[in-house]
């Protein structure tokens, strides 16, 4: 769907009624959009297919609290935010790094801003990024045993729990599902907190890279705290109690600046 096209305008307008107001019927978004109820049904079936909205009776509303969007949908929401943040996150890792990688849409971004950069050791349960930095021909890329997520394609099984704990590395890069408004960080299910956990323990520095949707989002499972990172990776500035506890706990907190086109840090440790 091209940007600017009469079908993204119309997808750009379903999704605003229906955030705004909940479940919506077709023959209503129809005439919301000033088109005929079967253009309308086949814009929602896109939005439905990549994870966005969820069929019920006749028309759509938004998939529930607390369930995590379809991989391909996540991939490309707040796609811009999650670039500029790889690009702050590429900065920040030296050549010949070793380095963990998470699962996520946004680990995964960082992993493609990574692929000119010579002589990494990449260990992850996460295939999107394997696939990624595989593009890289100086990359030596270590990945999880275990069953995989199709739909994810990663590892987060509990055969796999240990991975990370196999290793000690320079950096551990990884997003989470939600951030709460005491910094507690929530996942989606306990396998994910278990292998980001692990993760979080066997790195010498801990990226944390979400986007600023992450913080008030709602998610099930409670597992580590904001302030545990080494650096916190984002593309607008947090809420302020977030801020002030990274601050006080001495958390580097790196934020895109449009103007500058490069970070703006508060003087954490790095």
């Amino acid at each position: 769907m091209a940007a600017g096209s009469p079908a993204d305008d119309r997808a750009r307008l379903i999704m605003e009624a229906v955030r705004r107001d909940g479940y919506q019927t077709i023959d209503a978004l129809a005439a919301l959009c000033g088109v005929k109820p079967y253009t309308t049904r086949r814009d929602v079936i896109g939005l439905c297919d990549r994870g966005l909205l969820r069929r019920k009776h006749g028309g759509v509303e938004l998939p529930p609290e607390g369930e995590n969007l379809a991989y391909p949908a996540r991939q490309v929401l707040n796609i811009e935010a999650k670039r500029r943040i790889a690009e702050l996150v590429a900065r920040a890792v030296p050549d010949a790094a070793t380095l963990f990688f998470g699962i996520g849409t946004t680990p995964e971004q960082c992993a493609l801003a990574l692929t000119e950069h010579p002589g990494l050791r990449v260990m992850t349960n996460n295939l999107n990024v394997a696939m990624a930095l595989a593009r890289n021909p100086s990359c030596e890329i270590t990945i999880a045993g275990g069953r995989v997520r199709n739909l994810d394609r990663d590892v987060v099984a509990a055969e796999a729990h240990g991975f990370f704990s196999n290793f000690a590395v320079d950096i551990g890069i990884y997003g989470v599902g939600a951030v709460a408004e005491d910094g507690t960080l929530l996942d989606f299910g306990p396998d994910e907190v278990a292998m980001r956990r692990n993760l979080a323990q066997h790195c010498r520095q801990r990226f944390l890279v979400l986007d600023h949707s992450k913080f008030g989002r709602d998610a099930t499972v409670r597992g580590g705290h904001i302030t545990e990172a080494t650096a916190v990776f984002t593309d607008r500035p947090v809420p302020p109690a977030i801020a002030g506890q990274l601050k006080e706990a001495g958390v580097r907190l790196v934020v895109w600046s449009d103007d500058a086109s490069e970070s703006a840090s508060n003087n954490g440790r790095g």
